[in-house]
């Protein structure tokens, strides 16, 4: 991406701030370009660096309204930081909870079929030398074993997945921390001259 599509695609997303807040952050990434080609990056190299300049822009407006609400601490200003986060939120709410819920739902399909190898492995271990398996006893338990060692591999393979998937979403839900912290934490209150903390 060249640098004069990210600031389009940057300014086309903080459309609804103020013209001088606008105006101060497209400056701010006008400037990270500069040093970039300074120091004998390109411009490609420096939007990537940077990220998804409309994901950006939604981060920046929601970082906005928050800062607004803190100095004004008005219905106007409340309502705005809770739009721009909600606007946030819903852009990825709207994307991504489809996806993640098919990817649990496949991932919870594929521990239930574990759980039914493991399952049917073990009845054909238990099972197969008396009810006349082909291949006689032994090839009952091994086939037994086999399955119940397939369904183990499966499940191995679920758990590691889910613990990537967890991974993922708590990296993700911190992105948004990160942005909400400020608004989060209670504000320092200074006490009356006299009295001691």
């Amino acid at each position: 991406m060249t640098r004069a599509e990210f600031i389009a695609r940057l300014k086309n997303g903080l459309v609804g701030l103020t013209t001088t807040t606008a105006n101060d952050i497209v400056a701010d990434y006008e400037t990270h370009f500069d040093d970039g080609l300074a120091a004998g990056r390109t411009e490609a190299e420096v939007a990537t660096a940077l990220g998804d300049p409309d994901r950006l822009a939604r981060e920046l407006k929601a970082e906005a309204g928050i800062q607004r609400w803190r100095q004004e601490k008005n219905p106007s200003a409340a309502a705005g930081a809770v739009f721009a986060v909600l606007g946030l939120g819903a852009i990825d709410i709207l994307i991504l909870l489809p996806i993640l819920m098919g990817v649990v739902g496949a991932v919870f399909g594929f521990f239930m079929a574990a759980i039914g190898l493991f399952v049917a492995g073990g009845a054909v271990m238990v099972a197969g030398p008396f009810a006349g398996f082909p291949g006689g006893p032994f090839a009952a338990i091994l086939m037994g074993l086999g399955l119940m060692a397939g369904g183990v591999f499966i499940g191995a393979l679920c758990a590691i997945f889910t613990i990537w998937l967890v991974n993922g979403v708590v990296w993700f839900a911190r992105l948004h921390y990160r942005l909400l912290k400020p608004a989060l934490e209670p504000a320092q209150s200074t006490p009356a001259p006299g009295v001691s903390a």
